[in-house]
């Protein structure tokens, strides 16, 4: 297959024509106005192209509770029957390989564009600490897990394989992309891609300069926007796909967060808002409600409209393991856009740069 490079949105008009959805099993009046407003876009080695909103399955590893795993296949479900048609996942989320294997079984539609990614071996110290690419992809794992991810998943092709970690020392050749581009000489994966640590995008400038690499997953998000600032600008020039994450900053940009708030033990979000700490994250939060409704009917779709607003990031993917939330997702793409100002008012305003993901890893 040919590689076909990010070359534009295509927006709300042409992608009712672009994909074709099987009718909706619910509310078909509602459902319909979700599925024709998806953004689509491009993406490298795609054959069609893909929903700017992609469903994110850290949710079924279990961080944020727990979640069966009926209601974890009904989720995917549920969003691909509103037009999301990308999918992000990681061979190091626990069962969501396998979940999202299930529910592509019982999908009778165009079959979803599917992204995971290899996971990266040793001590949890590497999210935060350059270390050895030996010690995290040693010599033969790259293949031995992307074909793990194949069968888990019940497809013959992932769409888009990714590196769960890059560091820069590891220079932008080597064993380790060797390995990638011969899964793609078999047919085994479409573009090659990387996920960069926590908020640390720069670490991919070389990689994307360098051409080898499709794709770089990275933080965006109101309070830290800064990859808007050179990656993403670099990446369109050079035809690379960026994957925002984080778009809604572990749920902290919808508002749910109140001083009293406790969560169970082994939740992700446990001591990560604390770091602010609480009181100013909240206090930053509701510093956002001005643009609310004028802007944007929630503060989550105020978040997704910001990250969504530069057509240099192609896709942003979000946690929607939760079907209200995916709902209220979906529906912020049928939003007005923001205006230019908003937007600038936002990223140079009320950015707030921090990384509260060094308590996962120190």
């Amino acid at each position: 297959m040919s590689m076909v490079r990010p070359t534009g949105i295509l927006r709300r008009s042409e992608a009712k024509c672009s994909i074709d959805l099987p009718p909706s099993p619910h509310s078909a009046g509602a459902d319909a106005i979700l599925r024709t407003s998806m953004l689509h876009t491009h993406f490298p080695y795609a054959a069609s192209p893909v929903s700017r909103l992609g469903f994110g399955a850290f949710g079924f590893a279990g961080v944020f509770g727990a979640v069966d795993e009926g209601s974890a296949v009904r989720s995917v479900l549920h969003s691909l029957e509103r037009g999301v048609t990308m999918i992000d996942t990681a061979r190091g989320y626990g069962p969501a390989e396998a979940v999202i294997g299930k529910a592509l079984q019982q999908w009778s539609g165009a079959r979803p564009f599917i992204a995971s990614k290899v996971n990266a071996l040793g001590p949890k110290e590497q999210w935060g600490f350059p270390t050895s690419v030996a010690d995290v992809f040693p010599r033969g794992h790259i293949t031995h897990a992307t074909e793990t991810s194949l069968r888990t998943l019940g497809v013959e092709r992932i769409d888009c394989m990714q590196l769960h970690l890059y560091w820069p020392n590891w220079g932008v050749e080597g064993y380790w992309l060797d390995e990638l581009r011969a899964l793609r000489e078999r047919g085994l994966i479409g573009a090659i891609g990387v996920s960069l640590p926590d908020q640390r995008h720069d670490v991919g400038l070389p990689l994307v300069l360098s051409g080898a690499i499709d794709s770089v997953q990275t933080v965006i998000n109101i309070f830290d926007p800064t990859a808007l600032d050179c990656l993403v600008p670099l990446c369109r020039e050079r035809g690379v796909a960026v994957i925002a994450r984080c778009v809604l900053d572990e749920g902290g940009l919808t508002g749910f967060l109140t001083p009293e708030m406790e969560f169970a033990p082994g939740d992700y979000r446990a001591a990560y808002f604390d770091q602010g700490p609480r009181a100013e994250y909240i206090r930053r939060v509701d510093a956002l409600r001005e643009f609310v409704p004028e802007h944007a009917a929630s503060l989550a779709a105020l978040a997704l409209k910001f990250v969504l607003h530069d057509p240099g990031v192609t896709v942003a993917i979000a946690s929607m393991h939760v079907t209200r939330f995916a709902d209220e997702n979906i529906a912020a793409l049928a939003e007005p856009p923001l205006s230019a100002e908003v937007f600038e008012i936002l990223r140079r305003r009320h950015r707030w740069l921090h990384n509260f993901y060094n308590s996962k890893v120190m």
